[in-house]
C-alpha cells in the first residue's frame, strides 16, 4: 500500500493519474497547503522541502517502507517499481526522462510563476505577466513541434505525459488557449479521454480551488507569505 500526501494541484494530480494508470493500491492524506499541513514535522520528516505530493510506499525495496519526495522522483521511482510507461530500450529511457525533465525544470516551474503574477500577486506587474506568458508560450511551442514528430512526448504514452498534462489544463490562466497549439490539443485530448485520467483528476476534487473567487488572506499569507519563508 502506498501512502499518498497530497492536494489536488497540478503536481499533485501528476501522482494520481500515475497511480491510478499503475492500477496501484493507495490511501490518500490530504495535505491542505492553505492551511499550512505542509510545515508539520511530521510531513516534513517525509518531504523536507515543504511541498506535496510526497509518498511512502510500505512495501518498498527489500519489503521495507519507502518515503519519497519531489513529484518527478515519486514518477520515475513507480514507473520502476510497475514497469510500466518508461519506454524499456535505453534511448527511449532517456528521451522520456529527458522530457520528463523538461517539465521539472522548466514548464511546471515557469507555469506556475504565469500562475502567480497573473493571478494571486496583489500588484500586477506588467514585466513580469508579460515575461511569463510569453514564457508559457514558448514552452508551449516546443511541446507543439515534439508533438507534431511524435505522438506523445516520449513516443509512446508515458510518465512524461503524465507531469505534464495536468499543466495543459489551465492553459487560459497562463495566458494561452490550447487552440493555438493543435498539436498539444490532440495530445491533451487523447490523454484526457484516458479512462485512469478523470479517476485521477476526481482526488480530492471536493477540495478543489476555485481560481475565479478572490484568494482568502489567511490562505494567501501561508501560501506567498512569513509563514512560507520561516526557518523550520
Amino acid at each position: 500500500m502506498i501512502d499518498l500526501y497530497t492536494w489536488p494541484t497540478p503536481n499533485g494530480h501528476k501522482v494520481h493519474i500515475a497511480l491510478e494508470e499503475m492500477g496501484l493500491p493507495y490511501t490518500v492524506i490530504p495535505i491542505d497547503i492553505g492551511k499550512g499541513d505542509q510545515f508539520k514535522p511530521d510531513f516534513l520528516k517525509i518531504s523536507p522541502n515543504n511541498k506535496m505530493p510526497a509518498i511512502v510506499d510500505q512495501d518498498g525495496p527489500g519489503g521495507k517502507p519507502l518515503p519519497l519526495f519531489e513529484s518527478g522522483a515519486i514518477l520515475l521511482y513507480l514507473a520502476d517499481k510497475t514497469g510500466t510507461f518508461m519506454p524499456k530500450d535505453k534511448v527511449g529511457h532517456y528521451v522520456c526522462v529527458e522530457w520528463l525533465m523538461f517539465q521539472m525544470g522548466g514548464l511546471g516551474p515557469m507555469l506556475g510563476q504565469a500562475h502567480h503574477f497573473r493571478g494571486y500577486a496583489p500588484d500586477k506587474i506588467p514585466y513580469a505577466i508579460e515575461r511569463y506568458t510569453n514564457e508559457a508560450g514558448r514552452l508551449y511551442n516546443v511541446m507543439n513541434r515534439r508533438l507534431g514528430e511524435a505522438e506523445h512526448l516520449a513516443g509512446a504514452y508515458s510518465i512524461a505525459d503524465m507531469a505534464a498534462f495536468p499543466w495543459a489544463r489551465h492553459i487560459e490562466r497562463q495566458g494561452h488557449s490550447l487552440d493555438a497549439f493543435p498539436h498539444v490539443k490532440r495530445w491533451f485530448d487523447a490523454i484526457n479521454a484516458r479512462p485512469a485520467v478523470p479517476r485521477g483528476l476526481a482526488v480530492l476534487t471536493d477540495h478543489q480551488v476555485n481560481y475565479a473567487a478572490p484568494m482568502d488572506p489567511v490562505r494567501r499569507e501561508v501560501l506567498f507569505g512569513k509563514t512560507q519563508y520561516a526557518q523550520r
